[in-house]
């Protein structure tokens, strides 16, 4: 499947996978800090953003669409980072094309799988009225009525984009996302990876435990666990300077 996708600045490459309802815009700001460094290369995984949609969604799919367009752009020894489900996306594709990688970043989560935990997420998506809502204020009513949080039902706003006049759509494709909620929440394979790898996890996230890490370290042998501290799931949104400190001290050295 061919992927959307964004570029800015020059030199190395440093790829960046978004993670589940979200898309390339979610990096944005970071990619014009790390553009002083790098050629950024902000993917659209299938199903999100303004990539193309389809009725299957796995691991083993997205790690496939990734290695696609990094053909099609000819990169070698570049570095992967992907964020939660965009994390594992990276993982996988780590293990089956591990000598295309220079270094590899995995953001707040882990190789395990997850039980389902996107309840609200999805009872505050479907009870947004795409047909009779005239404004995003409007829809954000709707949302509040599941999702306490402002952080999340802004990053979930912004999948919303005017279709046409006066009609609202979603940028992802939420009943396939929905339906492959099981692929999206398995396990990485045990599969050994021996290029530097480093795991940022946020010290109020759940989403890599102190047990999780033997497993982690097992696998990713030149592996390493960096906790930021007053941060969760979000760690790059919601510790913006520490966690760049921490990603390119490793990435620059």
């Amino acid at each position: 499947m061919k992927l959307h996708y964004r570029e800015l600045g020059e030199g190395k490459s440093l790829v960046i996978l978004h993670g589940l309802f979200g898309y390339s815009d979610n990096w944005q700001t970071h990619a014009k800090k790390l553009a002083e460094y790098f050629r950024v290369i902000l993917v659209d995984l299938r199903n999100h953003g303004h990539s193309d949609w389809a009725d299957e969604t796995s691991y083993e799919l997205m790690a496939q669409d990734v290695y696609e367009l990094c053909r099609e752009l000819q990169l070698n020894n570049f570095i992967l980072l992907g964020h939660s489900m965009g994390g594992k996306v990276a993982m996988h594709f780590a293990q089956n094309h591990e000598d295309l990688l220079e270094k590899l970043v995995v953001v707040d989560i882990g190789m395990k799988e997850y039980p389902m935990h996107h309840e609200h997420i999805l009872a505050g998506i479907h009870s947004v009225d795409l047909a009779n809502n005239s404004t995003r204020s409007q829809a954000e009513s709707q949302m509040s009525a599941h999702i306490d949080s402002e952080g999340v039902k802004q990053f979930l706003l912004k999948n919303l984009y005017w279709k046409e006049k006066g009609k609202l759509a979603w940028r992802m494709n939420v009943e396939v996302l929905e339906n492959e909620m099981p692929n999206i929440l398995a396990a990485v394979p045990k599969i050994q990876v021996s290029i530097p790898t480093l795991f940022i996890r946020g010290a109020l996230s759940n989403y890599i435990l102190d047990e999780d890490i033997s497993d982690l370290e097992d696998v990713f042998i030149d592996g390493v666990v960096v906790t930021i501290e007053n941060a969760g799931h979000w760690v790059h949104a919601e510790a913006p300077a520490e966690f760049l400190d921490t990603l390119l001290s490793f990435c620059l050295r």
